[in-house]
């Protein structure tokens, strides 16, 4: 796989963030109804027209735990996702919109587990910021709403990491000033990727 600039990751996270917030309904389904996986039946994520990326309507693969699967276009323009959002938010008084994590898979360019956060909040370009997993750090880079690994070459580190821990956490300034941090929990992550690499291998 050839490296990626966070900057050349930027379009096309921004497209998979577009619909984020009509994945709210996906997200807020009752805990009873997230025990249930169908894979063979794909359940429209959002009844929003033109919500997903590139306008195509996106499609719940499964639920597990605390992360979902999801997948948007088809044939050559499938993209496929791990989703999930913040367990905690601090300070918890802050007004901000949803903050989502994503790690994608496109089908088009054989891109796979792209690592990007929409913060739910702006962040002064090139704003530094860390991801804290375990004892590891990873230096995180803003792009207006938007966060990546500053170091792109460390994703497949960080998802080996993801994938035996239970938590991640995210520091970010906001444009304001206002120091926040995000706690993802990383229950279900594991079987999330491996729907996500089956649906868009």
């Amino acid at each position: 796989m050839k490296p990626r600039s966070s900057r050349a990751l930027l379009p096309i996270a921004r497209s998979l963030m577009a619909g984020a917030a009509a994945l709210l309904v996906c997200l807020a389904l009752p805990a009873a109804a997230q025990q249930k996986k169908q894979p063979e039946k794909k359940t429209p994520a959002t009844t929003t027209p033109g919500a997903a990326p590139g306008g195509a309507q996106t499609f719940l693969i499964g639920t597990f735990g605390d992360w979902k699967a999801l997948m948007t276009g088809k044939d050559k323009q499938k993209v496929c996702y791990a989703l999930s959002q913040p367990k905690e938010r601090l300070p918890a008084k802050l007004a901000r919109d949803p903050g989502y994590l994503f790690i994608s898979n496109r089908t088009a360019d054989g891109a796979k587990n792209e690592i990007a956060f929409k913060l739910g909040f702006a962040t002064k370009t090139g704003q530094d910021g860390s991801l804290a997993i375990g004892t590891g750090n990873f230096p995180l880079v803003g792009s207006g709403d938007s966060a990546f690994l500053k170091n792109p070459a460390q994703e497949a580190q960080l998802i080996d990491l993801m994938k035996k821990s239970s938590g991640i956490t995210l520091k970010m300034s906001s444009l304001r000033g206002n120091e926040t941090t995000d706690k993802y929990s990383l229950n279900g992550f594991g079987k999330a990727l491996e729907a996500v690499a089956k649906e868009c291998p």
